[in-house]
């Protein structure tokens, strides 16, 4: 059975956008389900599609040259556009025509993208985008354009950042991001503080007033503002703190070396001083390397 001709309408998938974003909002273009649309295109699909941000598809090489064909977007250009996740080896080796919908895990889940980036990209109505944020940066999207930004996929729309302009510029001074190692200890470290309230509690806290006052959709309740915002209210400090995390030496520093260092981020902060407890993970990273 020869596959569905190239189709009339041009959605364009967003940078890092999750397949099962593109392939639903494709779908609805053309009134249609992602079930119907694979279908229409011939592609054998298993597993329950709930679609974004819960589950995501794996498709087979043939069934993405058939998603291109008909999206008429190159498949290079498609591929470098959408998440690459790494299919199932059923999958991945397959010459048919075949696609596998799965659960993501929480920790995986893509973000609710820009409205109107989305709209850009979209024909006539414009159908909700989930994305991936950059793996190189803290996990938020932030659309410094529009002033839009995301943190939790239990979020379901991109939150309004105007009156929080330095997200969007920690976002756009982003130039170097920091290596994996640093980041991983300066977002531990910057969650800890956060829900321990240290060192930052009363800036943190201005912001997510400002947040919630600017976004009056963010109800509370088991998901609430506090928890969900999180990632998103300690961005830049996050930033900050893995850039300074990268300059260290891989070993122990002197105690000159250690108040110099604090001296200097807390100037980076902001801040008249840091004074990290013993048990502090900061003082820990400047103890043991």
């Amino acid at each position: 059975m020869w596959p569905a001709p190239p189709g009339a309408l041009r959605v364009r998938p967003l940078p890092r956008e999750a397949t099962a974003s593109y392939l639903t909002r494709l779908a609805a273009a053309y009134h249609l389900n992602a079930a119907q649309l694979l279908d229409g295109l011939h592609i054998t699909a298993t597993g329950t599609p709930t679609g974004p941000p819960t589950n995501e598809i794996h498709l087979s090489a043939e069934a993405a040259r058939r998603l291109s064909g008909f999206a008429r977007i190159p498949p290079a250009h498609l591929s470098r556009a959408l998440a690459r996740q790494p299919p199932p080896a059923a999958i991945g080796t397959a010459r048919a025509a075949i696609a596998r919908w799965q659960p993501a895990q929480p920790a995986v889940q893509p973000l609710p993208a820009c409205t109107a980036c989305t709209a850009h990209r979209s024909p006539y109505k414009a159908i909700p985008a989930w994305i991936h944020p950059a793996p190189d940066l803290p996990r938020a999207v932030i659309c410094t354009r529009h002033q839009q930004a995301a943190s939790d996929p239990r979020q379901h729309t991109p939150l309004d950042i105007r009156s929080l302009p330095e997200l969007a510029h920690a976002r756009l001074t982003a130039r170097r991001p920091p290596t994996a190692a640093s980041l991983s200890w300066a977002s531990t470290m910057t969650t800890r503080w956060y829900d321990h309230h240290q060192h930052l509690h009363s800036r943190w806290h201005t912001r997510l007033r400002q947040l919630t006052t600017a976004n009056p959709h963010l109800a509370p309740g088991p998901a609430s503002p506090t928890l969900t915002c999180r990632n998103l209210i300690t961005y830049p400090e996050t930033l900050t703190l893995a850039t300074a995390l990268d300059r260290l030496p891989p070993r122990p520093l002197a105690r000159t070396q250690q108040t110099a260092f604090l001296h200097d981020l807390a100037s980076r902060l902001q801040l008249p001083r840091l004074a990290p407890a013993d048990h502090d993970l900061l003082w820990q990273r400047l103890t043991t390397g």
